[in-house]
């Protein structure tokens, strides 16, 4: 009913659950609770169900990917089971073990607060872990573990799945004195991983999982032999720091060709607002000043505040003080945006953050992770009672959202078109980044796009604007002031407007 056309399945797989099913401890079956079996159900019946779900996905128009962690296991994973055994056992190399905590010190701690240190001690040694000491790293350097590893992916493409988000890709060689991050060695595995997916199935999605700049994550598209996709991660941050500051400038800047390098053809950005994990403000991504300027603005509840300081917990209605105009106005920016857009669900009806499976979350894993709050079970009676409720915001952003993906999916030029950044003047106050307007343009197409960050009304003129119609394309009438050439434009407020 929303429109969406691809299905991306947070983690799925067998796992006991520490870390929201990113500690996958059997890579070839699903958990029971997602497939309505008892525990003791067998696997064929198991893949049967998940079987089904894909061809009606599929009948629907819907493709299905889902996350797939291949820098690590959970410690509870037959092969970290049998490498505690010892180093005479044959799964010990599949994981990265050392006498002492000397080894890969360059290497950052990623889960600052939630952990001290990147050796966790089992026996006689360490073993080594970039997220949670219950993930063990694998040891990419054993040949065995990428064979492993490419088998589980032939797995589900024999069963049906469209694609793969490959988390924590950036991770996955290790050398000493090395920040264990981007090496070479990683983009050879990845180009392998793309080599035997597209020689099997061509046209599955291998989507990059990469916390870092955009030049770098630009590397894991290679020369179109790697990742189809990437998500660029500093766009979200200024996304919230323009809606703050009502200052757009920052969403241009990361945009800019300086930031933001051409990618090669057939390769795309994944854009999102949120995600299962925190508005993250690490400094791969945004600067001090960044930091401080959206934390202090958006982290409003202590207990939304995740890495001390590195991240805010929250969910975009929440973030967004529960305002459907500005909601809204969030969704079009970034659907307008170049990339392929994701919305994280319950997003969709301004779903807010879930305390009570945090507290739940918390008492069954051990840790204070507050990215607990934006996760949670869907109680789907009660939503479509939310979304029926005339004048509620989760109507309110539902349909509005509802309307925009549908207009977006008849244009090319979101998906496919070029940018153009056009200067706004403000009536009587001379150039105002408030206001931010741009064109999208593929072939014959050409969409002028206007979104004011203010909470006040602007009346604004464009640089080289002639013709315009009397109303965009959801019907909202496109007001001039009295002066023809001036446009005036309600606090937060979105026009797409069809220029030919």
């Amino acid at each position: 009913d929303l429109g969406v056309n691809c299905l991306w399945l947070l983690p799925i797989l067998e796992s006991p659950m520490r870390d929201a099913g990113f500690d996958i401890s059997d890579y070839r079956m699903i958990r029971h609770d997602l497939l309505g079996l008892p525990q003791d159900a067998p696997a064929e019946q198991r893949i049967g169900v998940f079987s089904d779900f894909l061809e009606n996905a599929h009948r629907r128009g819907i493709r299905v990917i889902f996350d797939i962690a291949i820098n690590h296991t959970s410690e509870e994973h037959p092969w970290f089971r049998e490498a505690l055994k010892g180093p005479g056992n044959p799964f010990r190399d599949y994981y990265i073990w050392s006498k002492d905590t000397g080894l890969y010190k360059e290497a950052r701690i990623i889960f600052e607060g939630l952990c001290t240190s990147n050796w966790e001690k089992s026996g006689d040694g360490y073993y080594f872990h970039r997220f949670f000491e219950f993930q063990p790293d694998l040891n990419y350097k054993n040949p065995e573990v990428l064979v492993e590893m490419c088998r589980n992916f032939l797995f589900w493409l024999r069963v049906g799945v469209d694609g793969f988000r490959a988390d924590a890709i950036p991770y996955l060689w290790k050398e000493d004195d090395t920040s264990c991050e981007n090496l070479p060695q990683t983009h050879t595995i990845v180009k392998f991983f793309r080599a035997v997916i597209d020689r099997v199935r061509p046209g599955t999605l291998l989507l990059a999982e990469a916390c870092q700049k955009p030049h770098e994550v630009v590397k894991y598209f290679g020369s179109g032999d790697e990742c189809n996709a990437g998500y660029h991660f500093p766009l979200m941050p200024q996304v919230f720091k323009s809606l703050a500051a009502g200052e757009t400038s920052h969403i241009k800047k990361v945009l800019s060709k300086k930031v933001t390098p051409e990618i090669p053809a057939g390769s795309q950005w994944f854009t999102f607002l949120r995600c299962h994990d925190e508005l993250s403000l690490e400094l791969v991504y945004v600067t001090e000043e960044d930091r401080k300027y959206i934390h202090d603005r958006y982290c409003r509840i202590p207990d939304w505040d995740f890495r001390m300081g590195q991240g805010i917990s929250a969910r975009l209605a929440e973030l967004l003080d529960r305002n459907p105009d500005k909601i809204a106005l969030a969704f079009s920016v970034m659907l307008t945006l170049p990339g392929t857009p994701v919305i994280y669900y319950g997003d969709e009806y301004a779903r807010m953050n879930d305390t009570d499976y945090y507290r739940e979350m918390v008492r069954l894993t051990g840790k204070d992770d507050t990215r607990f709050l934006v996760r949670g079970r869907m109680d789907w009676e009660q939503i479509a009672r939310e979304i029926d409720n005339n004048g509620s915001l989760a109507h309110l952003t539902y349909n509005r959202l509802k309307k925009m993906i549908a207009l977006r999916k008849q244009f090319k030029s979101f998906g496919l078109g070029s940018i153009q950044w056009l200067k706004v003047w403000v009536l009587s106050r001379g150039c105002k980044d408030s206001v931010m307007a741009f064109t999208r343009k593929y072939r014959n197409e050409k969409l002028l796009l206007i979104h004011n960050f203010s909470d006040s009304e602007q009346p604004v003129y464009f640089e080289s604007i002639e013709n315009l119609p009397s109303e965009d394309l959801f019907g909202q009438k496109i007001s001039r002031c009295t002066n023809w050439e001036f446009l005036r434009l309600p606090p937060y407020s979105y026009f797409w407007i069809k220029m030919n």
